[in-house]
């Protein structure tokens, strides 16, 4: 008589367990990079309104505001006003016409952004405003910053 195969052998269970070994490894830090990337997209959300409070001012006086710009000046509440949980504050920066510092609170699960800042650049484009995030003045690595 001959005897049926039952069940799977010891190296064909090996082979399963190291592609999912494999499979975690490359997981595990993507998704890592993900939650941290969610979790800064809170300060795109909050600058919001200091972007608006930008853009009213262009378009009522055809320029952007001066260097004594402040959050008060646009009818803004003060930068610490704009903070949640990942986000200590929102100031429009007076040195400079018009940009917008989000700065990100000092906390483990923002990892490597953990107390970084964002900055956005106000650009004029014909009678619009167009915003970009500035590659210099900004802590914030690039693989975490909100696309536009």
């Amino acid at each position: 008589m001959q005897k049926l195969q039952q069940g799977f052998t010891l190296i064909e269970l090996m082979i399963v367990v190291a592609i999912i070994g494999i499979l975690a490894a490359l997981a595990v830090p993507a998704y890592q990079d993900y939650t941290i990337r969610s979790k800064v997209s809170e300060g795109a959300s909050l600058a919001s309104a200091a972007r608006t409070a930008v853009d009213v001012y262009y378009s009522e006086n055809g320029t952007l505001p001066g260097s004594t710009v402040t959050n008060t000046s646009l009818g803004l509440a003060p930068p610490a006003s704009y903070n949640a949980k990942y986000v200590a504050s929102v100031n429009v920066y007076s040195a400079a016409a018009g940009d917008i510092v989000v700065t990100y609170q000092t906390l483990p699960e923002l990892g490597t952004a953990s107390g970084d800042t964002l900055r956005y650049l106000p650009v004029r484009q014909g009678g619009n405003l167009q915003w970009t995030i500035a590659t210099t003045g900004t802590s914030l690595p690039e693989k975490y910053k909100p696309r536009l």
